[in-house]
């Protein structure tokens, strides 16, 4: 378990770049083994949970190689998957195990699938119930809610579903069964979740029909190989536009970073709250909307944040009220219940620690209310696992009085490697 200690910084400045997104890299690697033909990524994001999805898909019998700065897959199509000899880990990824149970589903073999501890407790039935809807037959702890989970695929037929939450992981688990189902396969949401799925399976080949809150996509579909860009992930640059927004005289450029619509709440927020956010160059990549970052260090008023915007920037949440603490008046977020289901209770776990650090913050039953601004006092914070959760109470600690200790940092490898070290290095 490695620690870090976190010292009040200086201003941050410079030009960087952040890992490739992790939702696109693991989709690429997932499609690119169920298409027919080489599949050729670049900016792969080299993470513990996209090499989960790596991992799972060679004991499926992909070849999958890693040549120079590209990850090269030799696709086999969904007919050309093998049933694994032994179980499928996906290690901490929520996102490879519950994409990856949508493709087992329709895979005509046995298969097995769990992950670490974190994993064992998250809940599946928001996946398996619409999957065992369409004909799979999944078993599992908990009447198939939790892993692990054993999958017998079988013929899927398509189906008509409407989500209880937004959410990508579940809407994509569907889609992906529904690809090799007979019929047509729908999914509504309440609200409109990341679309990387319907983006990629375009790219791929694959034809969809989307309608606001609804995606409906043809059975019996065969994907061809595509070549993939891989942008930065928005959710990584997230801790990187916090930090040189809450710390004075910083000037921080972040380039070549996704501006998917349906993730950038956080740019929403920063501006709603008063931050100086410059958006330059943008363009499109591998059908995925990329541009640079200049932000500036900036004087935040508390905001709200509710159903719309939730499901654009879930991830964010915990750093989103690393911000509140320093933004003048309150700050609500509501409707996030889901950050109870991730690595950890991220609503228990940011309350909690920040109300150590000095914050004057309280949990509600679906979110949070901050109440700023309040100096924060340094002190030692554990991680539990949740790379999200090492990374924004780093940025805390760059605010803070004193050392802040993180405990188990070395789970910020999940999604951003060397994250501390860069943190260190663009501060002049």
């Amino acid at each position: 378990m490695t620690t870090q200690v976190i010292q009040r910084a200086r201003p941050l400045t410079g030009a960087v770049s952040v890992p490739g997104d992790k939702s696109i890299s693991h989709r690429a690697v997932m499609f690119g083994s169920i298409a027919h033909g080489t599949t050729r990524i670049r900016g792969f994001l080299q993470g513990e949970d996209c090499k989960s999805t790596i991992h799972c898909f060679r004991q499926l019998g992909v070849n999958i190689q890693e040549v120079a700065d590209e990850i090269v897959v030799l696709g086999k199509g969904l007919e050309g998957l093998t049933e694994p000899k032994s179980q499928l880990d996906v290690g901490n990824s929520g996102t490879t195990i519950r994409l990856i149970m949508g493709i087992l589903a329709g895979a005509p073999f046995f298969s097995t699938v769990a992950g670490d501890a974190s994993i064992a407790k998250r809940p599946m039935a928001r996946v398996t119930e619409p999957l065992v809807s369409m004909g799979a037959q999944i078993w599992g702890r908990d009447e198939a809610n939790l892993t692990p989970l054993a999958i017998r695929g079988t013929k899927l037929h398509g189906k008509d579903y409407t989500t209880r939450v937004a959410s990508a992981q579940v809407k994509s688990s569907i889609l992906l069964a529904g690809l090799f189902a007979d019929g047509q396969t729908s999914v509504t949401e309440p609200s409109r979740s990341r679309d990387h799925t319907e983006r990629m399976l375009g790219a791929f080949g694959a034809k969809l029909d989307v309608q606001d809150t609804r995606v409906t996509i043809a059975g019996n579909q065969t994907l061809q190989s595509a070549d993939v860009n891989v942008p930065g992930d928005i959710s990584s640059a997230a801790f990187l536009l916090a930090a040189a927004t809450l710390v004075p005289d910083s000037k921080l450029r972040i380039n070549e970073t996704g501006m998917n619509p349906t993730r950038a709440g956080i740019i929403d927020v920063l501006k709603a709250m008063g931050g100086q956010l410059n958006i330059e160059n943008e363009r499109i990549e591998s059908g995925e909307p990329v541009a640079d970052f200049v932000v500036h260090y900036a004087n935040l008023v508390g905001t709200t944040i509710d159903r719309e915007l939730i499901p654009r920037l879930i991830d964010e949440i915990p750093v989103i009220a690393v911000l509140a603490t320093q933004a003048e008046g309150t700050t609500i977020i509501k409707d996030a219940e889901e950050l109870k289901y991730k690595e950890t209770n991220r609503i228990d776990t940011v309350v909690n620690q920040l109300n150590a650090m000095g914050a004057n913050i309280e949990a509600t039953s679906d979110g949070m209310i901050v109440h700023g601004p309040t100096p924060l006092t340094g002190c030692e914070v554990e991680s539990f696992g949740d790379h999200r959760i090492a990374m924004a109470f780093a940025v805390a600690g760059l605010v803070a009085s004193g050392e802040t200790i993180v405990n188990d940092a070395g789970a910020a490898d999940v999604s951003f490697p060397n994250f501390f070290k860069l943190l260190q290095d663009v501060q002049s």
